[in-house]
C-alpha cells in the first residue's frame, strides 16, 4: 500500500527542502551573532513549516489510510492513531 501520495509527497519535500535552507539560515544567525529575537523569530517560521508538513501528512492519512482501516474493519485502529497524533499535536 501506498502510504503517501505522489502529490502530498511532492508537497511534503517542498516543505522539507524550505525547512533545510532555514535551518542552515538559523545555524549561520548563530555563527554570526544575530540578535537573539531575530533567530527566535526564524525558529518560529521553521515551527509554521514542521506544522504544514504535518498538516499535509494528517491529510493524506485520514483520506488514504483512515478510509482503508475503516473499509477493512479497524475502525477501532484508525480511530486511536488518530487520537494519538491529536494528542501530541496538543503538546
Amino acid at each position: 500500500m501506498k502510504y503517501i501520495d505522489d502529490k502530498g509527497k511532492l508537497k511534503i519535500i517542498k516543505h522539507l527542502k524550505r525547512i533545510e535552507g532555514q535551518v542552515r539560515g538559523l545555524q549561520k544567525m548563530v555563527e554570526n551573532d544575530t540578535y537573539c529575537i531575530d533567530i527566535i523569530t526564524q525558529t518560529s517560521a521553521v515551527k509554521q513549516s514542521l506544522s504544514s508538513v504535518e498538516d499535509v501528512l494528517m491529510e493524506n492519512h485520514l483520506g488514504h489510510c483512515v478510509h482503508h482501516q475503516i473499509s477493512s474493519g479497524q475502525a477501532s485502529k484508525a480511530t486511536e492513531e488518530v487520537l494519538k497524533v491529536y494528542k501530541l499535536k496538543r503538546k
